[in-house]
């Protein structure tokens, strides 16, 4: 078993649950339009690498809205389950109204990503999109990750990260620290979630030096690929 948080990673693990709880009712709407709709691109290559077997079962941690195991349910017919895991309940309440009826296979719990109810070798693959950076204890919660993996499945890691070095990546600085939490905050009407978003991703590791944290957790075959100019990139590694 893990060992307990600390209590500075329980109060942030607490703030994140609270800020996510409170722009939940927007917070669809304002993934497609502040991302212009890319988000749901984004969210169909993640799934495309999970390459879930016939019969295979496949875990989304962060789920949120379960935006991303919807299409990886959609993605993969054959697949028998596509777990959803959050701690933030009200958004966890939105994802099971769209999986209702719509995706059988689809089912949600509650629950952290640093203690996964599941035990060893559950999944064929374990996806994570935009929620990792938001993790308080990211090296447990990677551990957990390759713990419930089968040997030879997949961890796909679909996050933000900041652009560099090219005039669109200026622009999109300007947009993200200027504009995007101008319109977020005016929308959901909670402007410190919206200026969170890219101070976290300031924050985050740059991409290679992320691929070297999976490495270091024990995954294999890790590579990453950029989408969008480099806003975000999918990595992937290998329970070995």
């Amino acid at each position: 078993m893990p060992a307990p948080a600390p209590p500075d990673a329980a109060a942030h693990a607490a703030a994140i649950r609270r800020m996510f709880a409170a722009i939940a009712p927007r917070y669809d709407l304002l993934n497609r339009l502040l991302s212009f709709r890319r988000d749901v691109a984004w969210r169909r290559a993640a799934a495309a690498e999970a390459a879930l077997p016939p019969y295979g079962a496949a875990l989304d941690l962060c789920t949120g809205t379960a935006d991303l195991a919807l299409e990886v349910a959609r993605q993969h017919p054959g697949a028998r389950t596509i777990v959803g895991l959050d701690a933030c309940e009200p958004m966890l309440r939105l994802g099971c109204r769209k999986a209702a009826g719509r995706e059988p296979r689809v089912r949600l719990a509650a629950g952290a990503a640093e203690a996964l109810p599941f035990g060893v070798g559950t999944f064929d693959a374990v996806l994570v999109a935009f929620g990792i950076r938001n993790v308080s204890d990211r090296a447990t919660a990677l551990a957990e990750m390759r713990r419930v993996l089968r040997p030879g499945g997949r961890a796909i890691v679909l996050e933000f990260f900041q652009p560099r070095g090219t005039l669109f990546a200026a622009l999109y600085r300007f947009y993200s620290r200027a504009l995007l939490p101008r319109i977020g905050g005016w929308i959901s009407g909670h402007a410190d979630a919206y200026a969170y978003l890219p101070a976290s991703v300031e924050a985050f590791p740059e991409p290679a030096a992320f691929a070297e944290v999976l490495r270091m957790a024990g995954f294999g075959a890790v590579r990453w690929r950029a989408l969008t100019g480099g806003i975000v990139c999918i990595h992937v590694g290998v329970r070995g």
